[in-house]
C-alpha cells in the first residue's frame, strides 16, 4: 500500500515536472515571438521607406541600419536638399559610431545611402538610385569611360615622307554611357543585367529558374524584367523599420 501510494506521488510529481517544461517552451517561444515582432520586421512594399543615411557596407543596408545624419561629422547643414551630395564630394567621411568613437571611411569604400526613403548605390565613381527593390534590384547607372585615340602620321603619306619620321600622336576623350545592372539582395552582388545573369540571379528559385532556362535565348532576352518581377513576388524580402 505504502508502495502504491509513493509510485501515485511520483507520478504526480512527474506529471508536474512535464507541465513546468511545457509551460518553459510556451514562454521561449513567446519570447521569441515578441522579440521578433519588438524589431518591427515588416514585408518589403514599394511604399516602404529605409532609414535615412550613410550605408557603409551591406549588411547596413539589409539591416536598414545606415549612419544617420546627426553622427555624421560635417558643416553642411542637415536640412539641406544637397546634403549627401555635399558630403559625399569628399574624399573621406569622418563619423561617430553607435559608442561615441570617431571614426573615418573612404568615399569609395561605401556602399551608398538613402534619401527620402530611397536606396542609391554607389558604383564606379557614382551614386545611382536603385529603382526597383526586391529580392532581384534593378537600377540604371551612367558610366564615364575614357578611350585612347591613337593617329598613324604615316596614314596619309605624302611626298617627303620617306625622308621626315613624325612621331604619332594620340588624345584621350570620355563617353557616358547608360548601362543596367542588377543587384543580388542575399549576397549583394552586382551583375550587369542581361539574360545569362538574370538566369543565375533566379537560381535562389529552383522552379522559376528552370522555367525560364526552359525558354530559347530570344525569349530569355525578352522577358528578363518579367522574370525579375516575378522572383521577387514569390520571394519577398523582410527589412526592419528603425
Amino acid at each position: 500500500m505504502l508502495n502504491l501510494l509513493f509510485e501515485l506521488i511520483e507520478i504526480q510529481l512527474n506529471m508536474f515536472r512535464l507541465a513546468i517544461n511545457i509551460i518553459g517552451i510556451f514562454f521561449l517561444i513567446s519570447t521569441i515571438l515578441y522579440s521578433q515582432n519588438g524589431e518591427n520586421i515588416v514585408e518589403f512594399t514599394p511604399d516602404f521607406k529605409f532609414t535615412e543615411g550613410v550605408f557603409i557596407d551591406f549588411n547596413q543596408v539589409r539591416n536598414n541600419n545606415p549612419i544617420p545624419k546627426a553622427r555624421i561629422l560635417t558643416a553642411v547643414d542637415f536640412n539641406d536638399g544637397d546634403f549627401f551630395k555635399e558630403v559625399l564630394d569628399k574624399d573621406v567621411i569622418y563619423y561617430y559610431n553607435e559608442f561615441g568613437m570617431r571614426n573615418v571611411v573612404k568615399k569609395d569604400n561605401i556602399w551608398g545611402y538613402s534619401r527620402n526613403g530611397v536606396l542609391y548605390i554607389q558604383l564606379k565613381d557614382g551614386f545611382h538610385r536603385i529603382t526597383i527593390v526586391g529580392g532581384i534590384c534593378h537600377f540604371l547607372a551612367f558610366i564615364k569611360t575614357f578611350e585612347t585615340r591613337y593617329y598613324d602620321p604615316y596614314f596619309y603619306r605624302g611626298y617627303y615622307s620617306d625622308y621626315y619620321r613624325y612621331p604619332s600622336r594620340s588624345s584621350t576623350y570620355s563617353k557616358t554611357e547608360l548601362h543596367q545592372y542588377m543587384l543580388d539582395f542575399e549576397s549583394g552582388k552586382i551583375m550587369e543585367y542581361n539574360y545569362s545573369n538574370v538566369g543565375l540571379a533566379l537560381m535562389h528559385d529552383a522552379e522559376l529558374h528552370d522555367e525560364y532556362m526552359k525558354l530559347g535565348r530570344r525569349k530569355r532576352k525578352q522577358l528578363k524584367f518579367m522574370y525579375i518581377r516575378k522572383f521577387n513576388k514569390r520571394n519577398p524580402i523582410y527589412l526592419p523599420v528603425n
